[in-house]
């Protein structure tokens, strides 16, 4: 890893470390191993009155060496229905992690452009079609059934439900 990169992810690091009460859906962000700044996990709380609701949501952050200049390789461990995310993958489909990125994005900022995400997803671009049609027909209670049966089956603990 580069000095630079090094900089730039201890940076964003003790960033985070400092804001984390000021984020209320985002758990954790941090590295897995304390000497390996290039992978990270997080895990996005689901959006209250959401489907999502109490839903606990694993991320999986990979660094590449030349970040910030490209975007981090991010996709979620937690099954989710989602019409911008694969339910197979955990792939996501969102503009700045792809066209759109610019190195002024920070792991925490792009976090919280996921979560919003949830509670406004784009079936124009799907990765899940299913999901993606119900919204296109404008089945909002079926889309929400759906979504809140896995987010109970993947992302809650027993007790929660």
């Amino acid at each position: 890893m580069s000095s630079a990169v090094h900089r730039r992810m201890l940076k964003e690091y003790l960033a985070i470390q400092k804001n984390s009460a000021t984020r209320p859906h985002l758990e954790l962000l941090e590295p897995l191993q304390e000497d390996n700044l290039l992978h990270w996990q997080a895990i996005l709380l689901g959006t209250t009155d959401s489907a999502y609701e109490g839903g606990r949501f694993k991320l999986d952050i990979v660094i590449p060496t030349s970040y910030p200049i490209q975007p981090p390789t991010i996709r979620f461990l937690t099954r989710i229905c989602h019409p911008n995310v694969h339910f197979k993958t955990g792939e996501i489909c969102l503009d700045i992690l792809k066209s759109e990125w610019t190195p002024s994005w920070t792991l925490e900022s792009i976090c919280v452009a996921i979560s919003s995400l949830l509670t406004n997803p784009e079936p124009s671009s799907p990765l899940n079609c299913d999901a993606a049609n119900l919204l296109r027909c404008g089945d909002m209670a079926g889309y929400n059934s759906l979504v809140r049966m896995y987010t109970e089956l993947y992302a809650m603990d027993e007790e929660e439900q």
